[in-house]
């Protein structure tokens, strides 16, 4: 049997459509781990995180998001796939990823709080919104806000996040492979805290629903109880 002609085999071939040059099809990659966009679907929304080891993006303040990106992309956090994908981007392109992200305000899955041991709940909700004073730790409210839904312009939101992504990024803290500017307050934290504190305070923010009205705030409602290099303190 005789080959047909090139022109016959692309002329009957089926159309192809071409690719929309749009945000969400170029972050297409990112929301592949964040979480995917399929329209009305709530659970798998873009960055919902809904795999346990990532993180839940929509929504962050685009501050926060912006310098998580420079901190891949600079060797301050250790995570070989992000690294990659933004070591060549330029700090314009990732203020509109960053900004992107931010806008989308979307419903996250709660870890639910019937199987957590009572006592572990309850120091994990002292820790969070009084902090402990003898060990020099603040309330986790005191700088992510009331809410926990952070605070513009570069403090992320703590509600919404996956119990072992907590655990995963108090561990790069203590152990140095997570790293933001001088004075880096996290680490001086997460270096004050004991392992089981550390799983109380991510057992009670992982299983805390997030708020109707889950933005940021507009700014800290208060002067930040440490220097961090990170946000800028606020003042009265």
């Amino acid at each position: 049997m005789r080959a047909l002609p090139l022109i016959v085999l692309l002329l009957c071939a089926p159309a192809i459509s071409a690719v929309p040059d749009t945000m969400a099809q170029r972050l297409a990659a990112c929301t592949s781990c964040h979480g995917s966009t399929p329209a009305g679907d709530a659970g798998t929304n873009a960055g919902t995180g809904e795999r346990r080891y990532y993180p839940r993006i929509a929504g962050k303040p685009a501050g926060y998001l912006y310098n998580q990106l420079l901190n891949f992309r600079e060797g301050r956090r250790q995570y070989p796939l992000m690294t990659w994908m933004v070591g060549h981007l330029s700090d314009d392109y990732l203020r509109e990823i960053a900004a992107y992200f931010s806008s989308q305000h979307l419903p996250a899955p709660v870890l639910s709080r019937a199987g957590l041991p009572a006592a572990e709940l309850e120091r994990g909700r002292q820790l969070v919104t009084r902090g402990d004073p003898a060990l020099r730790i603040p309330a986790c409210i005191a700088c992510h806000g009331e809410r926990l839904t952070g605070a513009l312009p570069a403090i992320p939101g703590l509600v919404g996040l996956p119990r072992d992504y907590i655990n995963a990024q108090f561990g790069a803290w203590r152990n140095g492979s997570r790293r933001a500017h001088a004075p880096d307050c996290m680490a001086a934290i997460a270096s004050r805290l004991s392992l089981s504190d550390v799983a109380a305070v991510s057992g009670w923010l992982a299983s805390e629903p997030l708020p109707e009205d889950a933005a940021p705030a507009a700014a800290p409602a208060r002067p930040l109880p440490l220097a961090c290099g990170s946000a800028p303190e606020v003042r009265p």
